[in-house]
């Protein structure tokens, strides 16, 4: 039996892009997050802060650079309904990380003095950013709809979004440094996961409510018995890494690693819920991802092309988190 590309590929293509998408969100999550939390930082903590991040930030903005391009090669008619839609947040999303990009080279070279602007630039960047993804994702749970109601909905979710971000800076932190640095990201960590937690719990809410399609597919046995873990191991992590910000650091750095790696398991049992509710949508109650997909012999081409350039993107990245593990030093640009 001969296997029937046209249902195949675009599946396959839809993982891919899912998966490049939670890595992005995984991996610059956290130095979009400390961008952020510039603003409660001195200047020498921002430059051990930048020291943390700085082998490692444009490694992770490729898998947002592959999403993009996934989309608009698999899935062409979806890429201009969805940013169409979202044309503005997309162009702000943009200007924060080429202000981002230019703030982080330029705050190296300028003189000491004006190195406090430059700063403040990064952070700007950075929490323009992380507020345009989080505006975003909640109009896109929402159908890509108009209104007011979508407006203030956006507006919370890209709020939490950028909580989060700054969850996942503070949890790197809390492995790159040490000292009165780690102490503080430790409280930040508390802080950020309050609006993390309500972001979630504003996503999860909101998501079925758009529609009756999803509604079914959540609250109707038995499909709601196989769904209950996602939530439930959620909040039991979000309650256990609460927990623990009261208890760390920890006697010689033990666990440092855990909230990260735990804000990276409620990340994507949070994504994979969201996966499981738009399936096979890929424009809400709009497009599935095989009406939206390119043609079988574009796939195919398109196919070759990333099964050469995905593992070059995860060893790279592999190997630079390797090379420069360990705890952040006093940034030099000798």
């Amino acid at each position: 039996m001969s296997l029937d590309w046209a249902t195949i590929l675009p599946f396959v293509f839809a993982c891919l892009m899912g998966l490049s998408i939670l890595i992005y969100v995984v991996l610059d999550g956290f130095d979009l997050g400390i961008g952020i939390l510039f603003a409660a930082a001195d200047d020498h903590e921002k430059d051990v802060m930048i020291s943390a991040i700085g082998p490692f930030w444009d490694a992770n903005e490729t898998w947002l650079v592959l999403a993009a391009g996934l989309l608009l090669a698999a899935f062409p008619y979806a890429h201009g309904v969805i940013l169409s839609a979202l044309y503005i947040p997309v162009f702000l999303l943009l200007f924060g990380l080429i202000l981002r990009g230019v703030a982080f080279d330029f705050r190296a070279k300028v003189p000491s003095h004006r190195k406090r602007r430059w700063n403040t630039i990064f952070f700007a960047g950075s929490l323009i950013a992380s507020l345009a993804q989080g505006y975003m994702l909640g109009v896109y749970v929402l159908g890509l709809q108009r209104g007011a109601a979508a407006f203030a909905f956006g507006l919370l979710v890209a709020l939490c979004l950028a909580a989060s971000y700054a969850a996942m800076g503070a949890a790197w932190l809390i492995y790159k440094t040490e000292g009165a640095l780690q102490e503080k990201a430790v409280h930040w960590l508390r802080r950020a996961l309050v609006l993390t937690a309500l972001g979630m719990v504003a996503v999860s809410m909101a998501t079925p409510l758009a529609s009756q399609r999803i509604f079914e597919r959540w609250f109707v046995l038995p499909d709601m018995i196989y769904l209950a873990p996602l939530p439930i191991v959620s909040a039991i992590l979000f309650v256990w890494l609460w927990w623990q910000t009261f208890h760390l650091p920890k006697e010689r750095d033990r666990h440092s690693i855990l909230p990260f790696f735990t804000l990276a398991a409620i990340f994507t049992l949070g994504f994979c819920g969201l996966a499981w509710s738009f399936y096979p949508y890929v424009v809400p109650e709009k497009l599935t991802i095989w009406q939206a997909a390119a043609a079988t012999e574009s796939l195919a081409i398109i196919l070759v092309g990333t099964l050469f350039v995905l593992p070059v993107i995860l060893g790279y990245s592999l190997y630079a988190y390797r090379v420069f593990g360990g705890k952040a030093s006093d940034l030099t640009y000798d």
